[in-house]
């Protein structure tokens, strides 16, 4: 368990790990605990004209990983409008709702990944998180064995395609 704080923001008691799976504070007059719960992120499967991915690279990444558009959602916001906001901010253009793919459990980040397709046109205008990005056709389209990289291969193989895994490094 990555512990994320040492004291309880009530009482500043030292927190202790609690079963091996979240933080309690080892004061007997307090009751607080941090479940440590995931954290829900919307993912875009960017399909770009017709049966093509569109894959970016962040800014902050090793030069030859690219990935979905992700994001957080923001506080009383649907899943389905936040997938829609993040391609639009990050890729610059309208994008239209196509299905929802599935959801993913990412356990090396705590998240919990709601992966969407999301169909896309017109001349992308990347925003400052991203530097890059690919448009590969399906049949060419790899996964990787983590994160959002399941979910292409799950949605590639709803489309009639085999994908091939390649490694994921991680960070």
């Amino acid at each position: 368990m990555r512990e994320v704080y040492k004291f309880c923001p009530s009482c500043q008691s030292p927190l202790e790990v609690f079963e091996e799976k979240y933080l309690a504070c080892s004061s007997d007059h307090c009751n607080f605990v941090h479940y440590g719960n995931p954290t829900p992120v919307v993912a875009a499967i960017v399909e770009y004209e017709e049966r093509q991915i569109l894959l970016a690279h962040n800014t902050q990444w090793p030069e030859d990983w690219y990935a979905l558009i992700t994001g957080f959602l923001e506080r009383n916001e649907h899943p389905d409008e936040a997938v829609l906001r993040e391609v639009q901010e990050e890729l610059g253009v309208m994008g239209e709702l196509v299905s929802f793919v599935g959801h993913y459990p990412f356990y090396r980040m705590n998240q919990i990944l709601l992966v969407y397709h999301v169909r896309v046109s017109g001349k992308i205008n990347l925003n400052e998180e991203l530097d890059d990005y690919k448009i590969i056709p399906f049949s060419e389209v790899t996964y990787w064995p983590a994160g959002t990289g399941y979910a292409v291969r799950d949605f590639l193989i709803s489309k009639g395609e085999t994908p091939v895994e390649v490694p994921f490094s991680g960070m």
